[in-house]
């Protein structure tokens, strides 16, 4: 399985004191991880460093093979990880769905004949086409969620980083969000503590505990037949 990401003892000091160290993890092409852990040991830094948001104190980054010193090293490859904060009310720039998907693909200087295109075919992939002229911040938190990680599919990232992404959702939304990621194939990494939902849908999952990474087993593993999302 080759590589899309690679962490050699990479080490967090907050205030004096490690948040954790010497992590080592390897990501594999299409492999999908999930890191659990108490609140506070440091899984949502964990996975900012992996996006490149924060700066490791210690420790070696490989990105697709590539050495990563710094933040800057990153910038090259921001467009092939999609980063799905835990919290999504500050992640829109735009008034409506259709603009703020939209406006992910004009960044990358995608003509806005095709960026529109574009993202009402993600809209009706991820089923949420009825969305498409709604006001944002009148949606719930569910379909905040979602309409996110359709700006952040439509760019067609390589790796995905999803920090608690059935945070706040209801049971509907939820199964809709585990219907979306299972149908996907890429790499990805998603921190949660919800381990009913993780079990279904990765193939490993880690521990932050003592300030170190720990295999944790997968005492229920739900196998089922998943069709692959087109173009994503």
């Amino acid at each position: 399985m080759s590589c899309s990401m690679n962490l050699k003892n990479i080490s967090y000091k907050k205030n004096n004191n490690y948040l954790f160290k010497n992590i080592n993890l390897n990501l594999g092409h299409k492999e999908k991880m999930a890191i659990i852990g108490q609140n506070g040991v440091g899984k949502s830094t964990l996975i900012k460093i992996i996006a490149g948001l924060e700066e490791p104190t210690n420790g070696e980054i490989t990105l697709f093979h590539n050495q990563i010193k710094n933040k800057k090293d990153f910038e090259k490859y921001r467009d092939e990880i999609g980063y799905l904060p835990q919290d999504v009310s500050n992640f829109f720039l735009c008034i409506t769905v259709i603009e703020d998907i939209m406006f992910s693909l004009l960044t990358l200087g995608v003509d806005k004949k095709e960026a529109y295109s574009k993202s009402v075919n993600i809209l009706k992939i991820l089923n949420i086409i009825h969305l498409e002229n709604r006001v944002i911040y009148e949606l719930s938190g569910g379909e905040q969620k979602i309409v996110a990680l359709a700006a952040i599919l439509v760019k067609e990232p390589k790796i995905l980083l999803l920090d608690e992404p059935t945070n706040a959702l209801d049971e509907e939304s939820e199964k809709k969000v585990l219907s979306i990621l299972n149908s996907i194939e890429k790499s990805m990494i998603i921190v949660s503590h919800h381990k009913s939902f993780i079990q279904k849908l990765v193939s490993k999952i880690y521990k932050l505990e003592d300030k170190t990474l720990k295999n944790e087993p997968i005492y229920t593993h739900f196998y089922t037949q998943h069709s692959v999302v087109h173009g994503l």
